[in-house]
């Protein structure tokens, strides 16, 4: 079973009398441990598809099937427990919770989780020393640069232990030595765990790093290119 499958997949908006396509017609096949990157300029419809794919937009039309679930057969308040079941977030913005430590942050996803404390006390300590953040534990998100606070959100979303993992611009924040080393660890963990990881970006510096760069624009997707094996 693929992860995602989407077929003539759309998003419209209205503004007024006006009709206004954010995504029109994007047809996609997602594969486990498969690491794909979303490229296009501002307004090209990458972040609107990501929405779709992580089930926080509802598309206008189109299908959508997502690990064999009908997702234009549900309705909104069957969505939250499709996402807690299969997905993960990294954002730009890290969405750490300020009073919490490195540890407690990822600890919070596994809590929710409902994972057994002595089971979920490793995983959480396993995937920050994978993440280069051993001797952080303990630390606050205020006292940690760009780089350690998307490591930690990294493993956050490593934890929740979500099959897809959706990631909005997560090296837009972050110098070009710092946004690579999480984009590798981001890469080696998900392929390691079979994950399938899709990363909407601007970000050329990283695009060797990726199975597939798929680019779109005008809500479209113009093209696809596989790396060279």
């Amino acid at each position: 079973m693929l992860p995602v499958v989407v077929k003539n997949l759309s998003k419209t908006y209205r503004e007024g009398k006006l009709e206004v396509a954010a995504v029109s017609s994007v047809d996609l096949e997602l594969h486990k441990g498969e690491v794909v990157g979303l490229f296009g300029p501002s307004g090209s419809g990458k972040t609107t598809l990501l929405s779709m794919l992580g089930c926080m937009l509802k598309p206008s039309g189109g299908e959508f099937s997502l690990f064999g679930n009908d997702i234009m057969s549900l309705d909104e308040r069957s969505l939250p427990a499709i996402r807690k079941a299969y997905i993960s977030f990294v954002f730009q913005g890290f969405n750490l919770f300020p009073p919490l430590t490195v540890y407690e942050n990822v600890m919070l996803v596994l809590t929710i989780k409902k994972v057994e404390s002595t089971i979920a006390d490793k995983r959480a300590r396993d995937l920050l020393a994978a993440v280069g953040l051993k001797d952080r534990v303990d630390f606050l998100p205020r006292d940690l640069s760009g780089g350690q606070k998307q490591r930690v959100a990294i493993a956050r979303a490593l934890a929740a232990g979500a099959p897809l993992i959706l990631a909005d611009e997560p090296t837009g924040n972050l110098d070009h030595v710092n946004g690579r080393t999480v984009m590798e660890i981001l890469k080696n963990l998900a392929c390691e765990q079979n994950r399938c990881v899709v990363v909407a970006t601007h970000d050329n510096r990283i695009d060797d790093l990726f199975d597939r760069i798929i680019y779109m624009e005008d809500g479209r997707i113009l093209s696809e290119k596989r790396k060279e094996t």
